[in-house]
């Protein structure tokens, strides 16, 4: 049997070439690079990407992938644009679209936390790009999309974790927000989500994060004591004299109970080299 052809866009960035290491050695699996480095520049399987100047067809016609997945970051206009191209393309060939979406497509609701099919509005520049990606893909037959909506993502090389490590060494503060109600995830858990989805073919909306929720300040506390002894400085923002709540919870499109994790998984599971 003929081994699916994938295409991750953006697999130099975090979430993107963690998502190549876990697929690479079940799939066909390409990925695209901005930034030149030895390890993409020699991999047969990696092509440089410049989201700004490059259009993606070309490249879409050479890999023929039958799942694009989109972990694309950069300049906003231009994820716009490329999406677009990509949706053309879609329509008219045997390939589906994956979109690695954001919590943030609900930031303008801070009272309950969202699910699949809540209505989506954001007061952020980022969440309303995330919207207006969204929306296109919404507009391809179901089958051909999936919607991936991911709220804060940690693991040891994520940027999150890097920038906590150096306030810590730097003695730096670290800004927490007490009033902030999360739920979170990290790369590993992350990517065995999305290869489940891939081996099932499924498509749709998925929320892929812990089942729980947690205070973003209780949270980032409790990681910084698994980074070590430090004394560590926290700066906490109130942003408002509520709870509020920015947190995508999984309830239509749930995956089996192997799969899901909870916030203290993503703590204990880790350990932060």
């Amino acid at each position: 049997m003929e081994t699916k052809k994938i295409l991750i866009l953006g697999g130099s960035g975090f979430l993107g070439n963690a998502l190549y290491k876990e697929l690479y050695p079940y799939f066909d699996t390409y990925g695209t690079y901005y930034c030149a480095r030895r390890s993409f520049e020699d991999n047969k399987k990696f092509f440089r990407y410049d989201l700004q100047e490059d259009d993606i067809v070309p490249l879409l016609e050479k890999i023929k992938p039958k799942l694009i997945i989109s972990a694309l970051r950069g300049d906003f206009a231009s994820q716009i644009q490329a999406h677009q191209h990509m949706m053309e393309y879609i329509e008219k060939n045997d390939c589906q679209i994956y979109f690695i979406s954001s919590g943030n497509v609900f930031d303008a609701y801070s009272k309950f936390p969202s699910y699949e099919y809540d209505k989506t509005l954001s007061l952020s520049v980022y969440g309303r790009l995330k919207i207006k990606i969204e929306n296109m893909l919404l507009r391809l037959p179901k089958e051909k999309m999936g919607i991936i909506r991911v709220p804060m993502v940690f693991g040891n090389n994520s940027p999150r974790i890097k920038e906590l490590k150096t306030a810590l060494v730097n003695n730096e503060p670290i800004e927490v927000f007490p009033n902030l109600i999360i739920n979170v995830s990290n790369d590993d858990k992350l990517t065995q989500q999305i290869h489940y989805l891939i081996n099932r073919n499924k498509s749709g909306i998925y929320h892929l994060g812990s089942i729980d929720l947690v205070h973003h300040e209780d949270f980032i506390k409790d990681i910084v004591k698994k980074l070590g002894l430090f004394n560590p400085i926290f700066k906490r923002v109130f942003t408002t004299n509520e709870d509020r709540f920015l947190a995508v919870l999984p309830k239509t499109n749930t995956l089996p109970k192997n799969l899901q994790v909870n916030y203290q998984d993503i703590i204990d599971h880790h350990i932060y080299s």
